[in-house]
């Protein structure tokens, strides 16, 4: 390579935005002079760092906006004490992008401090893994601010907003207050992602019990008709992670 080309390559790499290539093409071009590669290989060696760089940058930005709990992964998630949940089901659903693309559900029952939230940020981040956006929100948080841009003339604007993301996981769903302006927003928002946008959505209420969520029955009927129509259905059935983590401690103390 002449002295000009060393000089224009870092300029003309600068220029097309790929800072990867420019970053290694010396060091890529010495080890493709020792070992003979062809043109074509020396130049597709440079391409593949440049696209494994930007992949590993889009997986950070990923797991990043999708704010999830940090250390519930499928890993630490203790499968062994949960009845009704199967290891291989969920981590095939996991990594499974179909249900993704054709806007189905997840939804997991159960009550409290017995992993719902654990198991929902598992999915969330093995989704992310496999290159879907997703957000992590509790439901009280979102629906407020949803209500908010309805006050404010702007719920359509956050509704799209919401809608650069793959999966939407509805953290404690079963907490929203009762009352009608929020029910509402949070009833548009599912109508808006139906059959479109994915929703990993857990609950302490059964379905039966949603009227404690929904003012209007009707409303309810609705929300739910969407809810289940595409959806994958888990009930946990365990001992709250919380009350046996304090029976244990104060046992150790009584010991």
């Amino acid at each position: 390579m002449s002295q000009r080309d060393e000089a224009v390559l870092p300029l003309l790499l600068t220029q097309l935005h790929l800072p990867t290539m420019k970053r290694l093409w010396e060091n890529i071009a010495i080890e493709a002079e020792g070992k003979g590669w062809s043109g074509p290989r020396y130049l597709s060696n440079l391409c593949e760092h440049e696209v494994a760089e930007r992949e590993r940058r889009r997986l950070g930005r990923y797991m990043s906006e999708a704010q999830l709990p940090k250390g519930k992964t499928l890993e630490s998630y203790d499968f062994d004490s949960i009845a009704g949940i199967r290891k291989t089901k969920i981590i095939g659903l996991a990594s499974d992008e179909v249900w993704i693309k054709e806007g189905m559900n997840v939804l997991i029952f159960g009550p409290s401090g017995v992993g719902k939230t654990h198991l929902a940020a598992a999915i969330g981040e093995k989704l992310v893994m496999n290159g879907s956006r997703v957000f992590f929100t509790r439901t009280t948080e979102l629906v407020q601010k949803l209500q908010a841009a309805k006050k404010a003339l702007n719920l359509p604007a956050a509704l799209e907003k919401l809608d650069k993301y793959d999966c939407l996981i509805m953290d404690d769903f079963g907490y929203v207050q009762k009352d009608e302006f929020e029910t509402s927003v949070l009833f548009e928002l599912i109508c808006e992602r139906y059959e479109r946008k994915s929703m990993v959505i857990t609950c302490n209420q059964p379905f039966k019990e949603w009227d404690r969520i929904f003012l209007d029955k009707q409303m309810a009927v609705a929300a739910v008709d969407r809810l289940v129509h595409h959806a994958t259905i888990f009930e946990i059935e365990a001992e709250s992670y919380r009350r046996k983590a304090a029976m244990n401690k104060k046992k150790a103390k009584e010991v």
